[in-house]
């Protein structure tokens, strides 16, 4: 191994508020890290800083001399007008192959990663592809440390499950903060926690994110059980000291400074232990006795000329937690809106229950007023607030929501995103629902408020349809789900392994398709005679077999693959890092079978 890149000593503050004071860690060239934390630890501005983008206000960074280091951010950016291949070239500045070569490479990446249309302006790509785009132009550069902030944000759940596979092979050292913990399950090596919480200011664990989990529990459970142990030396010592002059003057004057220190230690542990704090949600059902909330038949939906869905029936009822599945402009926000009553269906018929309450989480956030004030966002009646029949003030209510005193009279366009989205969450707490509608709750939201949210929708009595990019909330949830495939089709599963193992048949029957629907080769007309160079006997045996032998290294690859998902395997790095490379071989050779299939083909004529 190799250090890439370390940190000694680095501190940031914004005014008075400290992000991280101390950090010192190191990368080297075989890490594939997550970084986590919960909201305003400072994930993202270590990134800058770790980038050269920001300066921190104390420590140095020290590079491996002429480290290629690639920053993906947030937020995708690119100059008015670009196409996709301008945009990838642009990005190539400082390389030195000549024009023909970058050109050359730039194709092959943007090949690989799914675009169809070099020539397509960056304007007219969706969120999701400029979030491929901006990570094409950080790969066609080859970086020894790769950074990535989000790099989930904009994706759909087929986009997720393509970088995960493109990371889990990768050749590069990568660095990335998200929030999704099936993606950092499946492609990290080691997992940093940047939480206060920690003495060093964050923790670090080798190993998958269920293996951080384990390890994680016992550094904090050990903590608490040092708190402890510290408490009862300081009450012996405060004892002590309460004897009296007579009996401080024959003791040592350092065991008085001694006693000192352990209060300053006792605090600094309570300080730290009490930073282990999380969103309070109870969400608030009308407890209506009725089977069925809301009913679809034949459902059906068309934008213009193109079919979203057709045919689905569907029967909400309490209890019931349906997860909404689907690509991008698949239908899902259509369905919702046909749910919530704001669009009329094409054919088929929706029944409400009389006075049905439903409570909707719009992701785009348009409930959300950004010139009003935090303390007028969650108490819009006065100071204080009543829910359930108690009444409490509005510093306790927004206490719940871990908003602090001096953050109420802050205007909420002035919040971060996931503060913003914890006012959306207690505005739904306030509200009594039958049908909770989710449209990605999670975006924004720290690990710690994740699992706080599931906990609360487990609970919750009603029905809910949850529409979530994230596998880890669905798979806990739903106990059915609903897939929209985009061309018309909606599907039913028990739970995501059922969809998953469905979607990978589906790829696999449109490969053997695709590959029998391939045209044959026109032949060309010429005055000359064609020089035809036929096929060996041998080379002939070798196209007729070469469709088993495509399959079979499809197999081996899919095999490698699930391997990589083994809970076994993901716990062992050196395991994890074996799977992948082999994965890596595999689907080499299913990309070289494919070119020497169609060499053949092409020569056969």
């Amino acid at each position: 191994m190799s250090l890439l890149l370390s940190c000694d000593g680095l501190a940031k503050s914004f005014g008075p508020r400290a992000l991280f004071s101390s950090i010192s860690i190191s990368f080297d060239d075989a890490d594939q890290t997550g970084l986590i934390g919960p909201n305003g630890s400072g994930k993202s501005t270590l990134l800058k800083i770790l980038a050269g983008l920001e300066t921190p206000d104390a420590g140095e960074i020290t590079t491996r001399r002429n480290l290629r280091l690639g920053y993906l951010a947030q937020e995708d950016i690119f100059p008015a007008s670009q196409t996709v291949m301008e945009a990838v070239l642009g990005a190539m500045t400082d390389d030195h192959a000549d024009e023909h070569e970058r050109l050359v490479r730039a194709q092959t990446l943007l090949d690989k990663m799914g675009f169809g249309q070099f020539e397509q302006p960056v304007d007219t790509l969706s969120g999701g592809w400029r979030k491929r785009l901006s990570l094409a132009r950080q790969l066609i550069v080859a970086p020894d440390l790769l950074l990535l902030d989000e790099p989930t944000n904009h994706l759909d759940l087929e986009g997720i499950l393509w970088l995960e596979r493109l990371l889990a092979s990768a050749t590069f050292s990568f660095v990335l903060c998200t929030h999704d913990r099936y993606f950092l399950e499946n492609v990290t090596s080691r997992v940093v926690e940047l939480n206060r919480t920690y003495a060093d200011g964050y923790l670090s664990v080798a190993g998958a994110y269920s293996e951080f989990l384990e390890r994680r529990e016992a550094h904090l459970t050990a903590q608490s059980a040092q708190q402890q142990a510290v408490a009862s030396r300081v009450r012996g010592e405060i004892a002590w000291l309460k004897r009296g002059a007579k009996a401080r003057t024959t003791k040592a004057k350092g065991r008085i400074q001694q006693a000192q220190g352990m209060m300053e230690d006792l605090a600094a542990l309570k300080a730290r232990n009490a930073r282990a704090q999380s969103v309070e949600l109870d969400f608030n059902a009308t407890r209506r006795q009725t089977r069925k909330l809301l009913t679809l038949k034949d459902l059906a939906k068309t934008l213009g000329s193109r079919s979203l869905f057709s045919h689905v029936n569907l029967v909400l009822s309490p209890g019931m937690k349906l997860g909404l599945l689907g690509p991008n402009g698949s239908g899902k926000s259509t369905l919702i809106r046909l749910l919530t009553g704001e669009l009329t269906c094409d054919a088929g018929t929706i029944w409400r229950a009389e006075g049905l309450r439903i409570v909707h989480f719009d992701q785009k956030r348009v409930q959300l007023d950004p010139s009003q004030t935090v303390r007028r966002a969650l108490a819009p009646a006065g100071d204080n607030f009543a829910l359930n029949g108690e009444t409490m003030h509005v510093s306790a209510w927004a206490q719940r929501f871990l908003f602090r005193s001096d953050q109420l009279d802050m205007r909420v366009g002035d919040l971060s995103g996931g503060e913003q989205a914890r006012i959306l969450l207690a505005d739904l707490v306030a509200r009594p629902a039958d049908l909770l509608i989710l449209d990605e709750p999670t975006n924004d939201l720290d690990i710690p408020s994740l699992e706080v949210l599931e906990e609360s929708l487990a609970d919750f009595p009603g029905a809910l349809v949850l529409v979530t990019h994230d596998r880890f909330m669905l798979d806990r949830i739903s106990t059915e789900l609903l897939a929209l495939d985009g061309k018309g089709a909606a599907r039913r599963f028990v739970d995501f392994a059922q969809w998953e193992a469905a979607r990978d048949a589906d790829a696999k029957a449109e490969l053997v398709a695709g590959r029998a629907a391939l045209p044959k080769a026109a032949p060309r007309e010429s005055s000359a005679k064609p020089v035809k160079k036929k096929l060996s006997w041998s080379e002939q045996r070798e196209l007729e077999a070469m469709e088993e032998k495509i399959l079979s290294a499809e197999e081996t690859l899919h095999a490698q693959q699930k391997l990589m998902e083994d809970p076994a395997v993901l716990k062992d790095h050196v395991k994890l890092r074996f799977a992948c490379s082999a994965a890596d071989a595999a689907q080499k050779q299913v990309a070289e079978l494919y070119a020497r299939w169609q060499e053949l083909e092409e020569r056969r004529g």
